[in-house]
């Protein structure tokens, strides 16, 4: 009998559910990746859009007007003009492109309120496929304005409230479909991991931009919007929504020991003798993820297992019902403000780079993707150390306190040179996408698989979207101040971000309380 290939022999070592749940592991996390990948190319392109002509000294633009004069008749593009593409080539360039972020933030954030509730509804698969195949197809239509020599604001705004809108079909899709597969085991430090395809994405999408935006900015729009619908054919043809539509043949957990992971970490359970009480007080929480004995008949947090009938016949949870589940209007609010911050940095950092360090639109773009390397550690450490502490509130406090005077360090130390704001990049970004990251993951898992909600697993979705939809109005807010403050100076918008994290952190407060009071009760229940 042949050796089997080395490859194929790993692949042997795991059973068939785990293999399964790593697919989906994987999948998702490139599916949510090309979401972020086709968003990032408009905060490449401001810096082609509008070239920054303006910012010339007097001499300079005295020399400009009569080179120009001379040159204009034979060198001057019929779809642009000299200081960029019309209709952002005036003075008012940042509020134009302010506009343009506004526009797709805030339709994302009014649809993200109303995707949660139609994806309970619908079938994950088909509701992100379409989804995805309509973000690809109104990312393209930005780029098509520069085939087509278009200059009428409105085409441009038009295509970014679209956008906004049917990317809203992503993440509580995701994030249902992850949460359907994995127990809450090490959850902080498995979503850690998987939330860097919001990093991931916008590397990708930074780079993919940045290769085309100064010879032809409009394939910076058209690749992305191609990639996203290609994933979403894939989504289509291999996403599995949920362990019990393949029938997932894992058996329940045999085992009696009790891990206090999360939540329920200072909850004391008494040895019991009855077996039939036992095995219905275990529940998937208490299992690691990846291991044989979970039971993936049930989702996330869910004390009893879940049948198909109990699946599908639980109704929705509603709006209001998911607002009265503990934590969610803290976390959602604290998301809020540090979503306005991370996304400030999303669209404004590459312009930030151009104007600060002297780069072109390229090279301001790649030197971007530090920040979001800078996150993907940031996610990771914010999951192993609330999985560690079980505090996630204390975590995202924790990184907020830093994150406001690292903001400050960075507008000061930005402008001594190139090494200096390589090292603030990083550490900003671990320490801005941190808390956004845990919150957004494991924060809205927890949430959305709460104890009060006795069972429902059909919550994830509403409660994610509630969460994430209050997070983008920050997201939406935080673009637009920046494009109206930055005229004044960029150290201006620096000091509406360290705002915006204590405020963040102002909204954890009561939380990191009650964290902070059940560690003190544990403490003293152990000594007596």
């Amino acid at each position: 009998m042949a050796q089997l290939p080395p490859g194929i022999h790993f692949i042997t070592l795991f059973t068939r559910d785990q293999r399964y749940r790593a697919f989906i592991f994987v999948l998702t996390f490139l599916l949510y990746a090309s979401f972020h990948l086709s968003r990032k190319p408009i905060s490449i392109v401001k810096g082609e859009l509008h070239k920054h002509c303006a910012a010339s000294t007097e001499v300079e633009l005295h020399s400009y007007k009569e080179y120009a004069t001379q040159s204009q008749p034979v060198k001057k593009l019929p779809n642009e003009s000299q200081c960029g593409w019309e209709p952002f080539d005036k003075n008012n360039y940042k509020q134009l492109l302010g506009a343009l972020d506004y526009s797709f933030l805030c339709a994302y954030a009014i649809g993200m309120y109303l995707s949660g509730i139609i994806g309970e509804r619908l079938p994950i698969r088909y509701y992100l496929t379409a989804g995805m195949l309509a973000s690809g197809l109104f990312t393209a239509m930005f780029g098509f304005g520069y085939f087509y020599n278009v200059h009428n604001l409105w085409f441009y705004l038009v295509a970014q409230i679209a956008n906004g809108l049917v990317q809203t079909t992503g993440w509580p899709s995701v994030v249902t479909c992850i949460g359907n597969w994995f127990g809450k085991g090490r959850r902080g430090f498995i979503m850690g991991i998987w939330n860097s395809h919001t990093s991931v994405g916008n590397i990708l999408g930074s780079l993919i931009a940045a290769y085309w935006v100064s010879s032809c900015w409009g394939l910076s729009f058209v690749v992305p919007g191609v990639i996203i619908a290609l994933m979403g054919i894939i989504c289509f043809l291999f996403l599995i929504e949920h362990p019990k539509d393949i029938n997932c043949s894992c058996t329940p957990p045999s085992s009696s020991r009790t891990y206090m992971n999360g939540t329920n970490r200072f909850r004391v359970q008494k040895p019991n003798l009855n077996t039939k009480e036992t095995s219905q007080s275990q529940s998937p929480e208490m299992q690691q993820l990846l291991s044989d004995n979970e039971n993936c008949a049930t989702s996330l947090n869910i004390n009893m297992p879940v049948s198909e009938e109990n699946r599908n016949g639980t109704s929705p949870i509603s709006f209001l019902g998911a607002l009265r589940i503990p934590g969610v209007i803290e976390f959602s609010l604290c998301l809020l403000f540090a979503k306005l911050v991370s996304y400030t940095f999303l669209f404004w950092l590459p312009l930030y780079i151009t104007n600060v360090e002297h780069l072109d639109a390229k090279r301001a773009g790649d030197l971007s993707t530090l920040f979001d390397v800078g996150g993907i550690f940031g996610g990771i450490l914010a999951g192993i150390i609330s999985d560690r502490l079980e505090k996630r509130a204390s975590t995202c406090g924790m990184m907020l306190f830093l994150a406001a005077p690292t903001l400050y360090m960075f507008s000061a130390v930005s402008k001594m040179g190139l090494e200096a704001t390589i090292v603030m990049l990083l550490i900003s970004g671990a320490l801005v996408n941190g808390p956004y990251a845990l919150i957004t993951t494991a924060v809205s898992a927890d949430l959305g698989t709460h104890k009060s909600l006795k069972g429902n697993a059909r919550a994830l979705s509403t409660v994610t979207a509630i969460i994430d939809g209050t997070g983008s109005v920050g997201a939406a807010l935080g673009p637009l101040l920046a494009g109206l403050i930055s005229p004044s100076g960029w150290n201006n918008v620096f000091y509406m971000l360290m705002v915006a994290d204590a405020c963040a952190l102002l909204f954890l407060v009561r939380l990191i309380q009650k964290e902070l009071g059940c560690r003190m009760d544990h403490t003293l229940f152990k000594e007596h």
